[in-house]
């Protein structure tokens, strides 16, 4: 796993495995509960006739499209673990001079058949492909939609992710890779993000359950990168101030009026000594009384165990329209499985080809 030692992954008892499968993404040939995160991309409508029987993307209308994909939906909740998300990269079309719409349309189709919709990522591509267009702007960004089956504790890594890439944010620009003289269609950072945030390092073989992070909040250590941040903890080490007073500065909050000066009184639930604590503190930090109600989170203890006692499987990610195969060689460079379905799969030995974590 050279290049991602910083994400402290642990150890997993059986090496990662990857594979690639004929397949419909309708009626996949993958075990229930068996998959942690699915990174996909439908062939767009109507944009590439793969001259295959069962295609997706050539349905007569955007509506039959959409349909194709809710029957996907519906088969990807069967393989997901309880655990499990998906990431949908999706592309729009247009017609008669306009935007048809085509992601906002499924997304509202997933809603109505009890997907949530965590997030809509920009993908925002600085080199993409031009237009000769003269009359609108040249479009430079994809949605990829971040979905969940409904009630579910679903794995998100935010820890991980965010000292990889700084901000977590839902603006992602990514570049195509250049594959030999034209632009791949599926750059190789746009998979690793996705895998890095939802995709659990190793899970219990027995139940499933993934390993996760044990995290802490930081009373006083804040971003020492930030000005305002490292002048808080300047004046609070030079000061008489305690854990105590940072406490209360938690506990009360702070209102933004007079430049998150103010106490608040947490609508009056808060006992007399937690804000008379946090007025000391105030009184102490001035105006950079606010940074310390944004706490610090560090890794501590490492990662979860089981209480299986049983042994530990790498994560593992299905792409139901792999191509030629870009979510599963991600996967393998980090260390975890991956399955990639297709109906005209790459052709490759099915071989575990990543050493073990």
């Amino acid at each position: 796993m050279d290049g991602f030692d910083d994400l402290q992954y642990p150890s997993t008892d059986d090496p990662p495995k990857h594979d690639f499968q004929p397949g419909d993404a309708r009626d996949l040939p993958v075990d229930d509960n068996s998959v942690d995160l699915i990174i996909t991309s439908p062939p767009y409508f109507q944009k590439r006739d793969y001259g295959l029987a069962d295609q997706i993307g050539q349905e007569s209308t955007p509506e039959e499209y959409i349909s194709s994909l809710m029957e996907c939906l519906d088969e990807w909740e069967r393989v997901l673990r309880d655990t499990g998300s998906i990431f949908l990269n999706v592309g729009d079309k247009y017609k008669n001079r306009s935007r048809m719409g085509i992601p906002w349309k499924l997304v509202q189709k997933a809603r109505e058949r009890h997907w949530r919709v965590r997030n809509e990522i920009i993908w925002h591509k600085p080199n993409g492909v031009p237009t000769s267009a003269q009359n609108r702007f040249t479009g430079r960004h994809e949605t990829i939609f971040y979905l969940t089956p409904p009630n579910t504790d679903y794995y998100f890594d935010k820890y991980g992710y965010k000292n990889r890439y700084e901000d977590p944010i839902d603006v992602w620009k990514i570049p195509h890779d250049q594959n030999d003289t034209h632009l791949a269609p599926y750059p190789s950072e746009l998979v690793e993000r996705c895998l890095v945030a939802a995709c659990p390092p190793a899970v219990c073989s027995n139940c499933g359950k993934p390993r996760e992070r044990i995290l802490e909040k930081s009373l006083t250590e804040l971003n020492p990168d930030r000005y305002q941040s490292k002048r808080a903890m300047d004046i609070y080490e030079a000061s008489d101030l305690t854990e105590e007073h940072i406490e209360a500065v938690r506990a009360t909050g702070i209102s933004d009026a007079g430049k998150g000066k103010e106490v608040q009184n947490g609508s009056g639930k808060n006992a007399s000594n937690t804000e008379e604590l946090a007025a000391q503190a105030k009184e102490v930090l001035g105006g950079y009384f606010r940074e310390f109600t944004f706490s610090q989170v560090k890794t501590t203890a490492g990662w979860s165990e089981c209480d299986c006692n049983s042994r530990t499987v790498p994560g593992r990610v299905l792409d139901p329209f792999c191509g030629s195969g870009t979510t599963v060689d991600v996967a393998a460079e980090l260390g975890l499985s991956g399955i990639g379905v297709d109906l005209d799969p790459p052709e490759r030995d099915n071989t575990v080809s990543a050493p073990n974590k």
